[in-house]
């Protein structure tokens, strides 16, 4: 995967870049689109995944296919989480 960092809108400092690619690498990974794409002409995604560090990490993203842009990065709220998990168990 191709990471674009270049200018993001969001403070990097708090979840470094390398964990939250890892997140969109983890196995378990969790990519999903939202039910109203909007008025903006780019498609955004949702990713929920864990570092190698096991920290939980919500991005959304957009993706021509070869490269990502990660528009924002957070660690799971605690309902993220059991969501993850839970979709986690149902694929073991």
């Amino acid at each position: 995967m191709d990471f674009d960092w270049i200018g993001a809108a969001f403070d990097l400092s708090k979840l470094p870049p390398k964990d939250i690619e890892e997140s969109f690498e983890d196995p378990f990974a969790l990519k999903l689109m939202p039910d109203d794409l909007g008025s903006g002409s780019e498609a955004r995604y949702y990713n929920l995944g864990k570092s190698l560090q096991g920290s939980p990490i919500f991005s959304v993203f957009w993706t021509d296919g070869k490269r990502y842009r990660v528009l924002f990065a957070r660690l799971m709220t605690s309902a993220e989480l059991e969501f993850f998990e839970r979709k986690k168990a149902e694929d073991i």
